[in-house]
């Protein structure tokens, strides 16, 4: 029983992070706005239309332009959320207190968004619908997106089962009910409780850090830096392996 409680506390615990991350304003990005702004830049009309009614691949855009723009993207939000970790501080102990600090959150607000720019580019559908509060479901495809770029084996597996049945389908935006439709849910929940025991240890580190008294924010920027840096380059290169995704340019 103490073992049911600590995994469902530590799934709790991401849970809360990314609720919260996903609550800010401008968490969500609109698929076809995005697509329209970063391929227009380079392609016609007709081509970029064609790639948001399918894929960025399927409407013949080479992969050297997709990671071109993914890269373009990652740097953006690289420089902000390092820029913000150094003047945010990180208190101690805020798992137990039930408080997420604020450089926590914008850390996790620039993940997510990065993360459904990268999928965008790479053919995924929406992740999650405009206007409504992200359920479960929603928030348990953001847990296996954001594994991925923890480096987490099963989460990668995982992707890798949905991008193939994402690639079946013309979808416009996942279904409801898809990770109990496609049998995963359970699996999802496991990435959940390990990205929510690596978050609190990450976080001691970091807290550690900022107790050091005038080099704790250029430690901390140093940590943000190669952390989302890594984190979004994993993705990405994850991403581009997918087959239902992959550009055959």
């Amino acid at each position: 029983m103490t073992d049911n409680n600590d995994s469902n506390g530590k799934i709790e615990v991401w849970n809360r992070v990314l609720r919260t991350a996903l609550s800010l304003p401008g968490a969500r990005i609109d698929r076809t706005s995005y697509l329209k702004k970063e391929l227009s830049k380079h392609f016609t009309e007709a081509i970029v239309l064609k790639a948001i009614e399918t894929t960025p691949a399927k409407a013949g855009i080479p992969s050297s332009t997709i990671r071109s723009i993914a890269q373009s993207s990652i740097a953006w939000h690289r420089a902000g959320v390092s820029a913000a970790s150094f003047t945010v501080g990180l208190p101690g102990g805020w798992w137990m207190a039930g408080t997420i600090p604020a450089d926590l959150t914008q850390f996790f607000w620039h993940v997510t968004v990065i993360l459904q720019k990268l999928a965008y580019l790479h053919g995924w559908p929406e992740l999650f619908e405009e206007d409504t509060e992200p359920d479960d479901q929603t928030l348990l495809v953001f847990t296996i997106f954001v594994g991925v770029m923890f480096g987490a084996a099963s989460a990668a597996k995982l992707l890798g089962d949905l991008a193939e049945r994402v690639g079946a389908q013309v979808l416009k935006r996942l279904p409801q009910q898809a990770l109990t439709k496609w049998g995963i849910y359970n699996l999802s929940k496991q990435v959940a409780k390990w990205i929510g025991i690596r978050l609190t240890k990450q976080s001691f580190a970091r807290g550690l850090a900022k107790a050091l008294p005038i080099v704790s924010g250029f430690l901390s920027v140093t940590i943000t830096w190669v952390s989302f840096s890594t984190m979004s380059r994993r993705l990405r290169n994850h991403l581009e392996t997918l087959g239902p995704h992959r550009d055959s340019a």
